[in-house]
């Protein structure tokens, strides 16, 4: 374990396709979605802090999940929570992060992981992300992690690598858009093509020159900071000028243009636990491919459905097939897994005509 090693957690996120236990105060970073004991930012800090130091694990998340963050990381002291005081998407927060590591330890290399991944081998994701630092350390590189695409997602964005590129690192030739079906279908025939896990390393250099390469707007205005990060100004500077960045991804600001970009394929089975469906794709299924969290089910003619209910609750279910049941307080949803994504227009719907506490 490294002390130059570092990692930002992204922790921000609304999860709305998991409503209704996902809400805007209480996201589905901070649910034991997959009923194993720990929350998905438990589970994630775990998993990072095999390799990188817990003192330089940062939690990057909105100021009103400061608490949510504290109570649920014990162990994470109040300046290792970096805090966006208004959504930019994850460019900003990316560079805001990475100035303030360049500052502790200008020779840090650093990974950049969600919070709410599913990742079993947890060894294999450990030694994915050493061998990009390792080349990170010597090269000024960009690195990301790809997987192995196992049927045609139109959910997913791709990263297209040479077809002759026989090295365990890749050169990356382009990312690209969620596809549709046709398109998605002939990625996996062409078989040069990964998912974006959205996981990256690289060195507090490189990416904070990238920056002021490709996002010179944004490097100014974070840069001013450089006096105030790691101290108690560091508050009253990102108040005023945060809501000045652009809103912008990581993606379109400085993967896209970059061409010192490398993928590793990933050695892990890896889920972005985005829907429901795909968290009913990692669970447990009973007899009748029923996948179910918290609940005791009774079926009958019922197959293939999400149940998730709180501790306790005896759910009984008669001829349904292939919906996602979840019952969180107030909130009754039942809803069909062919249309999950839907579920974030439902949830909007909802706070429209019944209030914010819904949503």
């Amino acid at each position: 374990m490294s002390k130059k090693y570092y990692a930002v957690l992204m922790a921000g996120g609304v999860g709305s396709r998991f409503w209704p236990v996902s809400t805007s105060d209480y996201p589905k970073q901070f649910h034991d979605m997959l009923g194993t004991g720990d929350t998905l930012i438990q589970r994630t800090f775990k998993r990072l802090n095999k390799f990188v130091p817990t003192e330089n694990i940062l939690i990057l998340t909105n100021e009103r999940y400061n608490s949510l963050v504290l109570e649920q990381l014990p162990v994470v002291d109040q300046e290792q929570v970096v805090l966006e005081p208004a959504m930019r998407n994850t460019a900003p927060c990316i560079l805001y992060a990475a100035l303030k590591i360049q500052k502790m330890d200008p020779e840090a290399v650093m990974i950049v992981a969600p919070s709410d991944h599913w990742i079993e081998d947890e060894a294999a994701f450990s030694n994915d992300v050493v061998t990009c630092f390792e080349k990170c350390e010597k090269e000024e590189v960009l690195c990301t992690l790809g997987v192995k695409p196992s049927f045609p997602n139109t959910g997913f964005g791709y990263i297209e690598y040479g077809k002759d590129d026989a090295d365990l690192l890749k050169k990356v030739v382009q990312f690209r858009e969620k596809p549709n079906y046709d398109t998605a279908k002939e990625f996996l025939l062409q078989g040069n093509f990964l998912w974006n896990a959205g996981i990256f390393m690289w060195s507090v250099a490189t990416i904070v020159k990238a920056f002021k390469k490709y996002c010179p707007d944004q490097y100014q205005l974070f840069q001013k900071g450089l006096p105030y990060y790691n101290t108690a100004e560091e508050g009253a500077f990102i108040q005023e000028h945060y809501p000045k960045a652009g809103n912008i991804s990581i993606d379109y600001a400085i993967l896209e243009p970059a061409n010192n970009i490398f993928v590793l394929p990933a050695s892990f089975d890896w889920n972005d636990l985005g829907t429901w469906g795909s968290l009913y794709d990692k669970l447990e299924k009973d007899k009748d491919n029923n996948a179910v969290v918290n609940a005791s089910v009774l079926t009958e003619d019922a197959n293939g459905n999400m149940i998730r209910t709180p501790k306790g609750k005896i759910v009984v279910v008669d001829g349904l097939s292939d919906y996602i049941i979840v019952d969180k307080e107030e909130v009754l949803l039942i809803y069909p897994k062919s249309k999950e994504q839907d579920i974030k227009n439902i949830r909007a719907k909802v706070k429209d005509q019944y209030g914010d506490q819904f949503g």
